[in-house]
């Protein structure tokens, strides 16, 4: 049967005009990138095959192994032909599912295997493997679920081939109930941000069997998938249950998330207006910088993981690519002293300037356009264009006079279920302060793209009122000139880090500690121990320094 999947996306009125026109012809559908994956969302109908063995020539059946072949706590990836599956075995029973991650494709069988879940290497997704389903972030998608038997001592796996080849599947979404009895103003779910909280958010109830309005809305016409986005809200009015946009338009909620995301902090100096200065929001802001960086002059004020970032990816476009930054190594605070500077060392070799403990007075134009960044330190730097990545306030201001708490930093206070103090209203993603388990539920901030989707997550649940408390483990990554560095826990305030392997190679192992445990840890070419500290952390025992 097919299920229709309605959620709804609001857009500002020039966008509304625009959306008439778009290139195709006829009013396009928003779409969430990930991976080159589209998804789109505008009444459209999934087929959902409940069974997937229907199809008699669509099913695969072939013997892959001998029973004593694997041990308990061991993975295999098995061909069966027309495609690859994983073939796990946890406390005598086989399992077999999809053998990549469906978020970047990495294989679970280098992954960790824990207590009915796998875990990814590159990014720590967990997937449950009797049903598949995706149980931490980051992706959308779960992965198929095969069916396995023994005969005679052999495992046999019967799957779909069409399951083999797809790798991946969207978990089944109730429909949309008719819209017809609703006035335009009023919503059952609002939601306001459309970055990975505010989407997984929708999604989970849709998973969960909501049936009633949601709405989105966005700043934005497209979603890019790593940047939670701004939203077009004026004011929310929590007495009434109301926001109210800045063109007017006022609507009504039973439920709402605010999912705003951040705001990137800009320049203060003179001539911080000139043309060729960004801070990188949207996707057309990172188009445009390679554009006119491309054989250019390159200055990147902010050693944060964006100005790094974009470092790294300009190295190879630009003619010359300067960082200008206020500590003396990067991402000191993050990873340390030595892992900053082993990094700094990989920029260098990849002509990357430095200018450290410094900051920019001026930005200095021809014609319009930049020309010059001056440092405080008195160095002049060409440059034909300037990125800004100092990094980001939480896009709260809208909620000031509220009643939703904010904490003095501007971040939306939530409890362990993702609700503010006030009824109905929930909030998830980088604008807001949560319960961290991993530290004595302490009240944090962490921006990455894995907690996002898990606060959209959680947040939905408890709309439904199931109770669900956050408990994940804060996961994220970074990639730079092909390599990776993974990173799992919260080292704020670590005051040790006891490295294993080899900084010079860019092969090694960090330990974030404060007194006697291990707060973080960071790796670079040492998968999948990232991954596998989180589930220990995950499953709430404490790694002491003498177990390093």
């Amino acid at each position: 049967p097919a299920v229709e999947v309605k959620i709804e996306v609001v857009l500002p009125e020039k966008e509304r005009i625009k959306e008439e026109a778009s290139p195709n012809g006829k009013a396009s559908p928003i779409v969430y990138k990930a991976n080159g994956t589209s998804r789109h969302y505008q009444l459209e109908e999934h087929p959902v095959a409940l069974n997937p063995y229907r199809n008699v020539k669509d099913v695969v059946e072939a013997s892959v192994c001998h029973v004593k072949d694997l041990d308990n706590g061991q993975m295999r990836e098995v061909d069966l032909g027309c495609g690859k599956a994983l073939l796990v075995k946890e406390n005598g029973e086989f399992y077999a599912m999809g053998h990549k991650c469906p978020h970047y494709g990495a294989p679970l069988v280098k992954g960790v295997l824990s207590k009915g879940r796998v875990r990814c290497p590159w990014h720590g997704a967990c997937f449950n493997i009797s049903t598949g389903d995706i149980e931490d972030f980051p992706g959308l998608d779960s992965i198929p679920k095969f069916q396995v038997k023994i005969e005679k001592e052999k495992v046999y796996i019967r799957a779909s081939k069409q399951a083999l080849q797809a790798q991946k599947r969207t978990k089944v979404m109730a429909k949309c109930i008719s819209l017809s009895n609703y006035s335009i103003s009023s919503t059952n779910v609002l939601i306001i941000g459309a970055g990975p909280a505010g989407l997984v958010c929708a999604e989970t109830l849709r998973q969960e069997g909501f049936s009633d309005r949601i709405v989105m809305c966005t700043i934005d016409r497209h979603l890019p998938y790593d940047r939670p986005k701004l939203s077009k809200v004026a004011a929310v009015d929590v007495k009434n249950k109301t926001a109210i946009f800045k063109d007017g338009f006022k609507m009504e909620y039973n439920k709402l998330l605010l999912a705003t995301g951040n705001t990137p902090k800009t320049l203060s100096c003179k001539g911080k207006e000139v043309e060729n200065v960004f801070t990188i929001r949207a996707v057309e802001d990172a188009n445009r910088v390679v554009k006119v960086a491309t054989g250019k002059n390159a200055v990147v004020v902010g050693a944060s993981f964006l100005g790094m970032e974009v470092a790294a990816y300009l190295s190879e476009k630009a003619h010359s690519v300067s960082v200008v930054e206020l500590e003396e190594v990067p991402f000191r605070k993050s990873f340390g002293e030595k892992v900053g500077r082993a990094i700094m060392k990989m920029f260098e070799n990849n002509r990357v300037k430095f200018y450290m403990q410094t900051e920019v007075s001026e930005l200095r134009e021809q014609e319009g356009k930049l020309k010059e960044v001056v440092l405080k330190s008195g160095k002049v730097l060409r440059a034909d264009v300037c990125v800004i990545g100092i990094g980001a306030t939480p896009a709260t201001g809208f909620l000031k006079q509220s009643g939703v708490h904010l904490d003095s930093k501007g971040f939306i206070v939530v409890n362990k279920m993702m609700q503010t103090n006030i009824p109905g209203v929930f909030a998830a993603g980088d604008a807001v302060a949560f319960p961290l388990a991993l530290r004595n539920h302490k009240k944090t901030n962490v921006p990455h793209w894995q907690m996002a989707h898990m606060h959209g997550r959680i947040a939905a649940l408890n709309m439904l009122a199931y109770g669900t408390e956050i408990s994940t483990v804060p996961y994220l990554w970074t990639a730079m000139f092909g390599k990776s560095i993974r990173y799992a826990g919260h080292g704020e305030g670590f005051d040790d880090v006891i490295i294993r392997g080899d900084l010079d190679e860019l092969k090694f192992v960090a330990f974030y500690t404060k007194s006697d445990e291990v707060l973080a840890v960071a790796s670079m070419n040492y998968d999948p121990l990232v991954s596998k500290v989180a589930d220990v952390m995950g499953s709430g025992r404490a790694i002491r320094k003498r177990d390093v």
